[in-house]
């Protein structure tokens, strides 16, 4: 059910030229429409609202414009509109558009896929009867250069490349523009909430501490989706190669490569074995390096073979420490029926040319996606929310060179949490996630408070899926379930201070 009403702010033009031609957009604009939705048995009606909003430089110039979408609950007065809790979502990349979780997790639309999370035809979009939206309304922002976001020119000069794409730059810009957002749509009293999947996760986890010191905005939440602490990965091997072990242990077992005393046995009841050889046994025989026996290595490797499918001498020949590519194309190379599976989630499956080589020629998983959402959300844009441009929208902007220098947002986040007592971090990760583990993820919730003061306030859940745990249609209805119930427990009760 949808009802439609248009509201443009300024009219301001922006005139880009791509591909050879003149496309215009609005520096500042919005196109609001009216909807209604079931939830929970009881009709829920909102207002969704699409647009542009300036982002400004020290100079008051214009330096780009971000594309949004804004989910907001119709209330009975315009003060509980403005008390109501607020969750803004970033995707990652870095250089994702915010289409995914948009249309697949906490929004109050779905594209069409089956209930395994694969493509389907006719393309399309339904109602998500599991939306976040009877608790929250919810903001979707779109970094530059993706969706349908861009730089704006001043003086006919595009700005500098490193006022954005880096990861404190984009923490600094992001945070100035939602402090714009907020006081535009008088959302201060509204609890507020970050989610970030993937490099998302990173982004917000940098923005939660930049929102308290530069903007004064202080936040009750976290979402940390499948989150990239690039800490883990790009430390030495034996941190990084030891935490994909039970990774592997559980991709196995899905794909049924374990001996039958594993493979008959519950995920969740072997994972913690794999879990504690992870951390006592490889990780320390990985830090020994060259002065490790060579019967030792091989016993290792051995129990290995064991715990992941993986043959003995793969692991002999890179001491140890197997790359997760390796073990993406090795994992079903059969002959006959070789297969390889999927880095993001690694349920799904593709066909190489060769049998020989290192890797996967292509990702199964993120080839399936696109095929999916991209259809469905520039249909989406443009029929349900009757935002129309001609610009391109973005699933993968042109970001890099990206800066990763200075990388301190696990620190920020960390001083964030004990800087505001109300705030709370919640851990989302899949098992078949291959890029951002989920044994990383909890690596990174153990280290962001080594002391444990905070850990009443660090929540961390685990889903029998990939790195978008939702697009399996049991685990967005467990997932969504979670974040209710995490917003909930990080609202105080009223009038409770935030001290310690």
């Amino acid at each position: 059910m949808q009802k439609k009403t248009y509201t443009y702010l300024f009219f301001l033009f922006l005139t880009i030229g791509l591909y050879g031609q003149e496309r215009e957009i609005f520096k500042d604009t919005t196109v609001s429409t009216q909807h209604s939705l079931k939830l929970n048995n009881k009709q829920l009606d909102y207002t969704a609202i699409s647009g542009m909003q300036p982002l400004w430089n020290d100079k008051d110039e214009v330096i780009a414009s971000l594309h949004y979408t804004y989910y907001r609950k119709k209330t009975k007065n315009q003060k509980a509109g403005q008390e109501r809790p607020l969750v803004i979502s970033f995707n990652g990349g870095p250089g994702s558009a915010s289409a995914w979780m948009h249309i697949a997790y906490t929004g109050p639309k779905l594209l069409k896929i089956s209930d395994e999370g694969y493509p389907v035809q006719p393309y399309g979009i339904k109602d998500n009867p599991h939306s976040i939206l009877d608790v929250a309304d919810i903001l979707y922002v779109n970094p530059v250069n993706t969706g349908y976001s861009r730089m704006v020119k001043t003086d006919d000069k595009k700005p500098k490349r490193e006022q954005f794409f880096g990861i404190n730059a984009d923490i600094r810009y992001l945070a100035n523009w939602l402090n714009t957002f907020v006081n535009r749509h008088n959302k201060w009293l509204a609890p507020k909430y970050l989610i970030g999947e993937s490099y998302g996760g990173t982004r917000v986890s940098g923005l939660a501490l930049e929102l308290q010191k530069q903007q004064w905005m202080y936040l009750n939440g976290v979402i940390l989706v499948s989150p990239a602490d690039y800490l883990t990965f790009e430390s030495d091997t034996p941190l990084a190669a030891s935490l994909f072990l039970p990774y592997y242990t559980a991709t196995a077992w899905y794909h049924k490569q374990l001996p039958s005393d594993l493979q008959n046995q519950d995920l969740e009841d072997i994972l913690p074995q794999a879990e504690k050889y992870a951390y006592e046994t490889l990780l320390p025989a990985l830090a020994k390096g060259s002065s490790l026996k060579t019967s030792k290595k091989e016993k290792i490797a051995t129990e290995l073979e064991r715990m992941t499918g993986i043959d003995t001498q793969l692991f002999v020949d890179h001491h140890l420490a197997l790359p997760s590519n390796v073990f993406w194309k090795e994992l079903l190379n059969q002959p006959g029926n070789d297969k390889t599976i999927g880095r993001l989630d690694s349920r799904y499956l593709g066909i190489d040319k060769k049998r020989s080589g290192n890797r996967p020629d292509y990702n199964a998983e993120l080839t399936s996606w696109l095929h999916a959402f991209t259809p469905a959300i520039n249909y989406y844009l443009r029929e349900g929310l009757n935002f129309k441009t001609d610009l391109k929208y973005n699933m993968f902007g042109p970001v890099h060179p990206w800066d990763r220098t200075n990388n301190n947002t696990r620190e920020q986040l960390r001083q964030a949490m004990a800087q505001n007592p109300y705030l709370n971090v919640l851990f989302q990760t899949g098992y078949y996630d291959g890029a951002t583990t989920y044994f990383h993820s909890k690596y990174t919730s153990n280290q962001l408070d080594p002391g444990g003061k905070m850990k009443d306030r660090i929540d961390f859940k685990t889903y029998r899926s990939g790195h978008m745990m939702y697009l399996r249609k049991e685990d967005l209805k467990t997932a969504t379930e979670d974040i209710r119930a995490f917003i909930k427990k990080s609202i105080p009760k009223n009038g409770k201070p935030a001290k310690y």
